[in-house]
């Protein structure tokens, strides 16, 4: 074990993620290209200041994060590490993104996987070396008593790992996933399911985004690790940025791209608006169905609504992403194929990724569909009702975390009913516009109540109580 005298760093607050604050591209002179990142955690920690001495450490991802890290070139408050390609690539994508990523979000097709071979054990052994990299790298930064907060399922081991290395520290775990219950986690081979539980309860706080999850992690604590011991378990719910988005949405960039949707959509046209990665649990293709059953059933909407679909690629390096992006693309031709006139295109399907236009579909948004199979929290539930310029309708998955906050003024769906989500789909469609206003001002106010900056100081300052 380390001592800590013989490690101790200055940094007071420090915070660990696969993915950074920045990441650098090398410019065809050589040079690098900073490119600044966002999102609650970069929020969060411009929230306390520049004298809280913070330190962010980050995983080097590209060529030109490792040529970064070569370089020494880097932001005051980051350090990324040149974790070797292949180790990352194993646990992000070996284990990480395809068997972590799958039993939280319940997605294996149980008949054919998974299958925890040799290869699994060679992977996970990468998993390790993963997290002991930042484990080692956040016991050298941290001053005496230092509060850490760890992010996600990529980063499971770290707390377990950190706490033998620094017992002085105040460690914390944020969880932007679901939890798997139970009867699905005990798919994990005994000794890595109990190897992910004791990681984790290396934290004195363990963070969720709903109730739900912190207690399917707390029955498979108790199930598989004897309970949770001292490790203290919080809910915090990330809220959206309503003064960021409110003041992005209506931009010079975000005009230019509603005129041109509004060209493609077609005057007096309904909007059926969603924006998603590309991601398996996501349910892009039965939220495509389901407007597709809207069609068949309800001919009176043909011609007088647009589904606005932006799905934008995720994680093409596996097969299985690939397929489903295909997968999308192609009902969306077919749905197109069957239904379109010359002055109609029932589908407007995007794949580029545009964060203007994804905007400019919020604004435009006359209803909102949310479907996912199983999600964290998705905060695309929570951003469309606060940027929609009439207040849209919502179709939400209970399986969404956002059910939780947003349920009572959401029109509900089982995921999985595609018949079901077409009649909520009508529902949204028709609902008055008073009504629809109405609800959109109790799913704002639902949905800011917890923005990311507050949202990450209420994490530190609960982390900071903790007395050891």
């Amino acid at each position: 074990m380390a001592s800590t005298s013989s490690v101790q760093g200055a940094a007071q607050v420090l915070v660990a993620s696969n993915r950074g604050p920045v990441s650098y591209a090398v410019q065809e002179d050589g040079s690098l290209s900073p490119k600044r990142g966002g999102g609650g955690l970069v929020s969060g920690l411009s929230a306390i200041g520049p004298e809280a001495g913070a330190l962010w450490v980050c995983s080097a991802l590209s060529d030109g994060d490792r040529e970064a890290v070569r370089q020494g070139v880097g932001e005051d408050g980051v350090r990324m590490l040149a974790i070797p390609a292949d180790v990352h690539a194993d646990a992000y994508n070996g284990i990480a993104n395809s068997v972590l990523w799958f039993v939280h979000h319940l997605l294996y097709q149980t008949p054919l996987e998974p299958a925890f071979d040799a290869e699994f054990r060679r992977q996970w052994g990468s998993y390790e070396t993963y997290n002991r990299a930042f484990a080692e790298a956040l016991a050298e930064e941290a001053g005496e008593g230092a509060a850490v907060l760890v992010q996600d399922y990529h980063l499971c081991l770290v707390p377990g790992m950190l706490r033998e290395l620094r017992p002085d520290l105040r460690i914390s775990h944020f969880s932007h996933t679901p939890w798997a219950p139970v009867d699905y986690f005990r798919m994990l081979p005994d000794d890595i399911a109990g190897q992910v539980l004791r990681g984790m309860l290396g934290a004195d706080r363990l963070g969720f985004l709903t109730r739900r999850w912190a207690d399917a992690f707390t029955a498979c604590a108790t199930e598989f690790a004897d309970g949770l011991g001292e490790t203290r378990i919080g809910v915090h719910g990330l809220g959206a940025d309503a003064d960021f988005l409110r003041a992005r949405s209506h931009e010079a960039d975000v005009e230019e791209r509603i005129v041109a949707l509004r060209e493609e959509i077609g005057a007096g046209r309904k909007t059926i608006v969603r924006v998603d990665r590309t991601e398996l649990s996501k349910n892009i293709v039965r939220g495509l169905l389901a407007y597709r059953r809207l069609l068949e059933s309800r001919p009176e909407w043909r011609e007088r609504v647009v589904h606005v679909a932006f799905a934008y690629p995720s994680r093409q390096d596996l097969a299985v992403y690939r397929d489903y992006t295909a997968s999308v693309q192609r009902l969306a031709d077919e749905i197109n194929s069957q239904y379109a006139t010359p002055g109609w295109t029932p589908v407007v399907l995007h794949v580029k990724d545009d964060f203007a236009r994804s905007l400019a579909a919020y604004r435009l948004a006359d209803v909102a569909l949310v479907n996912p199979i199983r999600d964290g929290m998705n905060l695309v539930a929570k951003e469309v009702p606060l940027v929609s310029d009439e207040g849209c309708a919502l179709v939400l998955s209970r399986e969404a975390g956002a059910y939780e906050e947003l349920g009572d003024d959401a029109i509900v769906v089982n995921p999985y009913d595609v018949e079901q989500t077409a009649a909520a789909l009508h529902e949204a469609l028709t609902m008055p516009a008073h009504e629809r206003a109405e609800r959109a001002k109790r799913l704002t106010a639902a949905a800011t109540a917890l923005p990311p900056a507050q949202w990450f100081l209420d994490q530190l300052n609960a982390l900071k109580a903790v007395s050891r």
